[in-house]
């Protein structure tokens, strides 16, 4: 099927769930079919890739989806609309840094380690609610919501730490509502081509979609 019918059809299935459509290693003539197609949303990895092919794209919400280094910041904050692979407290601190120096409030989501994996990044389930009262008192980020990847499994073994993270999900929400200025937990973005639906079934408010609407990445 061709980009177009793919996003009509994964739309469809989405309802009011939010896509994200991964365009890691996608060129601008195919991302523009899929925002012509109904696609609001595009979602990096890199952001030097994105920087390479901006100029060509079509008007659209832009997330990063990918770990950002330090040194890459100060752009991060230029090009994208919602940063999600917040990861660290000290990127935190630098993307507020940078923020502020470009008059411009940041929002972001928390990447989450869910599956507690030593090659992931992420913060750890017990380092959260410490994250949110440390970054509170950043004045340039708006922490609107969570993001995480589960250990790389069957999407029906994905399910538990799909279910684990909605848990966690609700929970900081309530904790946090109306508790500071700059956190506003709305979003849970979770699940991706090969278990999005397992992901939704679970709780999922955003899903990122790469290969299962362009194709498997070259």
């Amino acid at each position: 099927m061709s980009v177009k019918e793919n996003i009509t059809a994964v739309l469809q299935e989405l309802g009011n769930t939010e896509l994200v459509c991964v365009t890691k290693t996608v060129d601008p003539e195919r991302i523009n079919e899929a925002i012509k197609a109904g696609a609001t949303i595009i979602g990096e990895n890199r952001v030097q890739e994105y920087e390479g092919k901006s100029d060509d794209l079509l008007p659209s919400s832009r997330h990063l989806i990918g770990h950002l280094q330090t040194n890459k910041v100060k752009k991060a904050v230029q090009f994208f609309d919602v940063i999600q692979s917040v990861d660290s407290l000290k990127i935190a601190q630098e993307i507020d840094k940078r923020a502020r120096e470009a008059d411009k409030v940041q929002e972001i989501y928390l990447q989450v380690n869910i599956g507690d994996e030593p090659q992931k990044h992420g913060f750890k389930i017990k380092e959260i609610e410490q994250a949110l009262q440390d970054i509170a008192e950043l004045k340039n980020i708006r922490v609107t919501g969570f993001m995480c990847i589960p250990p790389y499994v069957p999407p029906e073994q994905a399910r538990p730490y799909f279910k684990k993270m909605k848990a966690l999900f609700d929970e900081l929400k309530t904790e946090t509502e109306g508790k500071y200025d700059n956190i506003d937990i709305q979003n849970l973005s979770m699940g991706m081509s090969g278990d999005y639906k397992v992901a939704i079934e679970e709780g999922a408010t955003m899903v990122r979609i790469g290969s299962a609407l362009f194709g498997d990445r070259v």
